[in-house]
């Protein structure tokens, strides 16, 4: 993770560099594009001004107008940038960007008649037809012949995704496609549209056609959003691509640890959002200063099976090499890239402590010491356990190696040792990835260019105008607009997305906007850094910070600045669009947030309640349940409930309940009767034991009311508030005494009651929070 914590409003000084520069009068030299009409094949090209070559680099609708500048007709006519460089004669070091804007007249002499549907991200060509196709429990997913053995994951995959969404339970069949059915092809004859680009065409049946597999499987990411806003999808053609390569998010996994679920949801999940890049962050450490200013009690971790040196491998949370491989071959299955991160020579604390002799005595521990030779060969012989072999654990092409925010005081032997293991990782076959730092790096020490991709995310640490010249391909990742810290009280807790629709797409890096079709700018990519170790931040919480960006970043980076819809007309829309199906991350009980409710009286037996020990008796209002310890429960029909909620119920614990008996359980959370060494009615989650500082009195009933936000959990006791948990802070002991946040949010778990000695009645569950006023009269 990035350290910095100041980065808005940036300025950029190029010192005489021109490159990317648009103000100069030879620019406005450089003629119009000649009028495009249909039929053109081929863009005319205009002259370029005297002394000057004007050459032609890419367009922001490459399956419009293509690298060489030929044109394949678009369904109806679209505005297309086109991105020129203008390079002296004299000195190629001078270069201009050149931006000229065409219409490209389309198939369509218009829209058609039915609307264009909403998806996330945004359809980027449609001619609507007139209208509605239906999707019926007969209809099949039929396959194109030629490519039935390519066809059949996405077949297999989008089966039981329908079966999750809808209940249908449709046949996988060959051949041709009849009314009603989804037909799959991989024989598209438009091959402009790219490894990425699809036709979806829903007349009778639906045709889903692409040339490449991650295409195909776009289309039906299409095909799902439709259908889980609205039974039948309007009639119509469309022809979808990206505008950028790259459309990614960096989770932070080392300085807090997500389960192998968490991520092989979030693959699934991306790729709801056509999103391709899921960058893991595999090993961080926390800042010396909150832990007794003290390198030996700073937490570190490296969250990765390591066989090199034991040891390394994180005790409170890892992943085996088995279940890495296997999450890189789901994202496959889904057409998203995982791009392990392996960072050094900063971050490097987890390395540290396993050598401690590779530590640097100059910069602290969390450095390297960039001057001991062994301090190569410890990395080398980390990346060579994942990259070497026939079958490396780092199955894909692509492998980061951090290199960020080292001493600037050390920046040749940094730049040596970036250099050295960007080769090293390359001599196994893998390209390589690396954090922006050049620029606070500067140096005379060579770093290979070629083939190299940067994440540029800062401008002091990596000028994006200077690294292009350098020649880098960049990943736009600027802090100031695209990182998430939870609860440290500067980037962002969350993302402003109102501004970043309105405002960014991963042309812009920092605040330095580069062309639209400059084929340098592969993507953008937003990140999650958990900086502040052990402030109780949860899975669920990260969640409920990247859900609502994800859905305006995959709009940004699939369609740039094609945004038709104001972002307050997205912003409604976009409710009616999860997380995909099978996937239920943010513990919602109802479609679209529709007001919900459930009550369970207990009064009589009930084919929802499964018992195990649990019994009926006598309870506050006619019967309730009755337990006998922890083996006695009863099973619920729901899992958990997210925010915003509120859960009432009465309880009567009997005497001598145990430490840490439970009240409720799920797989991601526990209410105790007992917290764990107080006695206090409270809650855990991912390993925090919290307590409202409340003992529930023995032997008689009492009224509860527990209320859920992102932000809190309160306690209400026969009708009173009882305790707030929205207000804790931790105080560090460093020399400031800095304060940090303490998240005390809780999914409520719903998926077994009991576990304590007694009796629980009247459970009743909102998907609101109710008022101090509807608490105190359900009382």
């Amino acid at each position: 993770m990035k350290s910095i914590l100041f980065t808005l409003g940036f300025v950029i000084v190029t010192q005489g560099l021109l490159f990317g520069q648009t103000d100069s009068t030879v620019i406005q030299s450089v003629p119009n594009i000649k009028e495009i009409k249909a039929g053109d094949k081929k863009i005319i090209f205009p002259e370029s001004p005297k002394g000057y070559s004007l050459v032609f680099k890419g367009s922001n609708h490459e399956p419009i107008v293509n690298p060489s500048g030929d044109i394949t007709t678009p369904l109806v006519a679209t505005n297309v940038n086109l991105y020129f460089e203008l390079i002296s004669q004299i000195s190629d070091s001078i270069k201009y960007d050149v931006s000229k804007q065409v219409v490209v007249p389309g198939k369509f002499s218009d829209g058609g008649v039915n609307p264009q549907p909403f998806v996330i991200p945004a359809l980027r060509e449609w001619h609507g037809g007139k209208g509605e196709f239906s999707l019926t429990a007969v209809s099949r997913i039929v396959l194109n012949t030629a490519n039935e053995k390519q066809l059949q994951r996405a077949a297999g995959i989008l089966k039981q995704e329908l079966k999750d969404q809808l209940g249908f339970n449709l046949l996988i069949v060959k051949g041709k496609a009849k009314k009603g059915d989804i037909f799959l092809s991989l024989s598209a004859t438009d091959k402009s549209i790219g490894e990425e680009g699809y036709y979806f065409n829903a007349a009778d049946y639906v045709t889903i056609s692409a040339i490449k597999y991650q295409g195909l499987f776009w289309g039906t990411r299409t095909l799902l959003q439709l259908l889980e806003q609205k039974n039948s999808i309007p009639k119509g053609l469309a022809r979808d691509y990206p505008e950028f390569k790259v459309r990614g998010f960096v989770l932070d996994v080392g300085r807090k640890f997500f389960s192998l679920q968490f991520l092989r949801d979030y693959v699934k999940f991306m790729s709801y959002y056509k999103l391709n890049d899921f960058q893991i962050h595999l090993n961080d450490n926390g800042f010396k200063k909150y832990f007794n200013d003290n390198w030996a009690d700073t937490y570190s971790a490296f969250r990765l099976e390591n066989a090199s040196y034991p040891g390394l491998t994180a005790k409170d949370g890892s992943y085996t090499k088995k279940e890495f491989i296997a999450l890189q071959q789901l994202a496959d299955n889904y057409a998203v890239r995982i791009i392990p991160e392996i960072d050094a020579p900063a971050h490097a604390l987890a390395f540290t402590k396993v050598v401690p002799e590779i530590g640097s005595k100059a910069y602290g521990m969390d450095h390297l010491d960039l001057h001991n030779p062994l301090s190569y060969t410890v990395m080398e012989n980390v990346f060579k356990e994942y990259i070497s072999g026939n079958t490396p654990v780092f199955t894909g092409k692509a492998v980061h190696i951090g290199t960020d925010e080292y001493a600037k005081k050390d920046a040749e032997v940094f730049r040596a040792f970036t250099d050295r293991m960007i080769k090293y990782v390359e001599s196994f076959g893998k390209d390589v990835r690396l954090w922006g730092a050049l620029t606070h790096a500067k140096g005379t020490t060579p770093v290979k260019v070629e083939n190299v991709v940067m994440n540029t995310w800062y401008n002091g640490y990596a000028n994006p105008v200077e690294m292009k010249k350098l020649g880098y391909k960049q990943i736009s990742t600027p802090d100031g607009w695209l990182y998430i810290v939870p609860a440290a009280g500067y980037y962002y807790d969350y993302l402003n997305i109102k501004n970043l629709y309105n405002k960014w797409t991963p042309s812009m890096i920092g605040n330095v906007q580069f062309t639209p079709g400059d084929p340098t700018i592969l993507g953008g990519s937003f990140a999650v850094w958990n900086d502040i170790v052990g402030n109780g931040i949860t899975e669920k919480d990260v969640h409920d910070r990247v859900f609502p960006a994800m859905q305006v970043l995959a709009q940004k980076m699939w369609g740039g600045n094609n945004t038709t819809l104001t972002f307050d007309d997205f912003n409604v829309l976009s409710k009616k669009i999860g997380e995909g199906p099978s996937l239920n991350i943010s513990g919602k009980l109802s479609k679209n947030d529709a007001p919900f409710t459930v009550r369970f009286n207990f009064d009589e037996k009930d084919n929802q309640i499964k018992t195990t020990g649990a019994t009926y008796i006598e309870g506050y209002s006619k019967n309730a349940l009755s337990f006998s310890g922890k083996d006695s429960y009863a099973r619920l029909p729901y899992t958990e409930i997210g925010y915003n909620y509120t859960v009432s119920f009465w309880v009567n614990p009997a005497n001598n309940n145990l430490d840490g008996a439970l009240l409720f359980k799920s797989p991601n959370a526990t209410v105790k009767l007992k917290q764990t060494g107080t006695g206090k009615l409270g809650f855990s989650r991912e390993g925090y034991d919290i307590d409202f500082g409340y003992a529930l009195p023995e032997n008689s009933w009492t009224h509860v009311v527990i209320t859920g936000t992102n932000k809190g959990t309160s306690l209400y006791v026969n009708g009173k508030l009882e305790k707030r948990l929205y207000d804790n802070w931790i105080v560090f002991t460093d020399k400031d005494k800095t304060k940090m946040r303490k998240s005390e949010t809780l999914f409520f778990p719903l998926q077994t009651v009991g576990g304590f000695k007694g009796k629980l009645d009247e459970l009743q569950v909102w998907n609101k929070v109710l008022s101090g006023e509807e608490i105190r009269a359900l009382k």
